[in-house]
């Protein structure tokens, strides 16, 4: 009979730990260097081309992370992270998947590098991201 109650009180203990284990967040590391970027508007120009910049309103800046794509729904790696560098690894299912690293200059300047598949085809460009006004 000892036996069984401590068989009930030890299921019962694990149905209650499983329930929070199953219900818990996933947790996300804080990424240092995008807390320390400044909002606003942000001009992206790919190094090195003689190539139009693109225009962002960074108002969350984990956009950064997915630039080529910035409308997958993606899930994330954190590589490295620190107040001045974070490389991220991401994958977007069947839109691809990719690495980017971003070096942090200042809270106005900061330099990308990113490659991987979109769409079946490989990419790889380094741009400067320089915050140029307020959106």
């Amino acid at each position: 009979m000892k036996g069984l109650k401590l068989v009930k009180i030890i299921s019962a203990s694990a149905a209650v730990l499983t329930g929070f284990a199953i219900s818990a967040p996933a947790q996300t590391p804080d990424l240092a260097l995008l807390g320390g970027l400044a909002q606003g508007e942000w001009t992206l120009k790919e190094r090195g081309a003689s190539a139009s910049s693109t225009k962002v309103c960074l108002g969350n800046p984990e956009l950064l992370l997915q630039i080529q794509h910035r409308n997958a729904t993606c899930t994330r790696y954190v590589i490295e992270n620190s107040p001045t560098k974070l490389r991220v690894s991401y994958k977007c299912g069947g839109a691809g998947h990719g690495v980017t690293e971003i070096k942090r200059e200042s809270g106005n300047l900061v330099q990308i590098s990113t490659q991987g598949i979109s769409n079946n085809a490989p990419f790889s460009f380094k741009l400067e991201g320089r915050r140029t006004g307020s959106c």
